[in-house]
């Protein structure tokens, strides 16, 4: 039988898992509009703005259901996590406040403009329509950030009566893991972008549409993820770093490492078993996690046996960090053959396009591997040292959240499919409705004046 502890955990991860696959699409996705929006405004080629018109309608999509399924996270601190606002909220109430002062207003004011006043407002408030929507976009995943690394990192804050009291709002914004999680989380929205671009404009492709729309896109999608991975490996070791020095039971758990040790090996694979603390079926390297986080090859890392009984699940963090890394490696490998195919073959075969697609939802994959790493590794706490998550849960009968957690499930499987068909209705459609007009046509003027990107 579960209890409603667990149960609790379990819906708040359905909830955010869900509502997490937009936003990590729509904070680049708009940056990518702008960059389509502004090389229209300079060449003029309308092929540009044939494919910020395609690539708009998906953001609106994809927009509406990450404000749609965002509203479901608030209602869950009062009914599951009655302890959590009771404990932290005078500095977790005002970040959730700004975020909806500055981010959703600012999104909320210009998002009409961008959407529907292309013909109707000059060129130039269409543009800073866009400009402002992606400002917003970015705005909204700084304040829930910030929220979500004082969790971690908390700071700046002193506890009077159990009750945690803001003493300096620049600490508890700026807290130690701040930085490193809000640029690793825009380039996860960046590369996550960039990965659904190409999916879909590959698609187009291997469907016949001879329109230059997508190839441009696909082109663009390909250099931006080339150029965004190996940035997005530089700071994610960045990231370990810190998590090594605020959290070393959780890069221990990442780790797999359950003795303190110097000159501690890197896991490619293992199976950790928690009951007799000890890892089964290992594959490693020597002395390389040390030289990694240590930048010693003989430094020495924390176990899990420094932290029993306080210490986050080791399997679901040991795994979901590989998947993340894997996945990341893929990615690099499919941007590079991409690169190379289109600037060394210049040709796209039909084996690379059934790539893209496949790797369409990759970041998504990615990035929920890496959340999960994130917010399992924080347990057996929901505020770091402050508040554990089993004080911070409801005393309602466990039954309750199964049932709600049963009917959000049934809705977000539902949604997710509808989701996923839509888009790829909405590309067939652009390759079966669409004419090729006459200056979109491949030819070689046309891509030196239309293929930007390629420069």
């Amino acid at each position: 039988m579960l209890d409603v502890v667990l149960l609790s955990r379990i819906q708040f991860a359905l909830n955010i898992s869900f509502h997490i696959l937009f936003p990590t699409i729509t904070i680049a996705l708009c940056w990518f509009l702008l960059y389509f929006k502004v090389r229209f405004d300079l060449s003029g080629h309308p092929v540009w703005m044939r494919i910020y018109r395609f690539w708009v309608k998906v953001f609106a999509l994809t927009f509406a259901l990450g404000v749609v399924s965002g509203i479901t996270m608030s209602f869950q601190f009062g009914t599951n996590w009655p302890g959590y606002m009771e404990t932290v909220g005078n500095i977790a109430g005002p970040l959730l406040g700004y975020e909806v002062m500055t981010a959703f207003f600012l999104e909320a004011t210009f998002l009409g403009i961008m959407l529907f006043g292309m013909h109707r407002v000059p060129q130039w408030l269409h543009t800073l329509s866009t400009l402002m929507v992606a400002v917003g976009t970015t705005l909204s995943a700084f304040w829930i950030l910030a929220l979500n690394s004082w969790m971690q990192t908390p700071d700046g804050f002193v506890m009077q009566d159990g009750v945690a009291h803001a003493t300096d709002w620049w600490a508890v914004i700026f807290n130690p893991s701040f930085p490193y999680r809000f640029f690793h989380t825009l380039l996860a929205s960046g590369l996550t972008a960039s990965f659904f671009i190409m999916g879909i404009s590959a698609y187009r492709i291997y469907r016949g549409d001879a329109k230059l729309a997508p190839k441009i896109a696909l082109r663009t999608a390909v250099i931006a993820a080339l150029m965004l991975t190996p940035t997005q490996i530089l700071v994610g070791d960045l990231h370990g770093l810190n998590t090594f020095k605020h959290q070393p039971q959780k890069v221990a758990a990442m780790e797999g490492i359950w003795d303190t040790e110097k000159g501690a090996d890197m896991l490619l694979f293992a199976i950790p078993d928690e009951a007799q603390r000890t890892n089964h079926f290992e594959i490693a390297i020597p002395k390389l996690a040390s030289l990694i986080l240590t930048h010693d090859p003989d430094g020495e890392v924390k176990g899990l046996n420094e932290f029993i009984g306080a210490h986050p699940p080791v399997k679901p963090v040991f795994f979901g960090f590989r998947v993340m890394v894997g996945m990341g490696m893929l990615m690099l490998l499919t941007a590079l053959i991409g690169c190379w195919l289109l600037y060394v073959r210049k040709t796209l075969p039909k084996q690379f396009l059934m790539l893209a697609v496949a790797m369409t939802f990759s970041g998504w994959i990615a990035t929920l591997a890496g959340w999960y790493v994130t917010e399992i590794g924080r347990q057996p706490w929901l505020v770091s040292g402050v508040l554990s998550t089993a004080d911070a849960a409801t005393q309602i009968p466990a039954g309750n959240v199964a049932l709600s957690l049963t009917l959000y499930a049934t809705v977000y499987v539902f949604l997710l499919i509808a989701y996923i068909k839509t888009l790829f209705l909405m590309a067939r459609r652009s390759v079966e409705i669409e004419e090729i007009q006459p200056e979109e046509r491949l030819t070689q003027k046309s891509l030196r004046t239309a293929q930007g990107a390629s420069s």
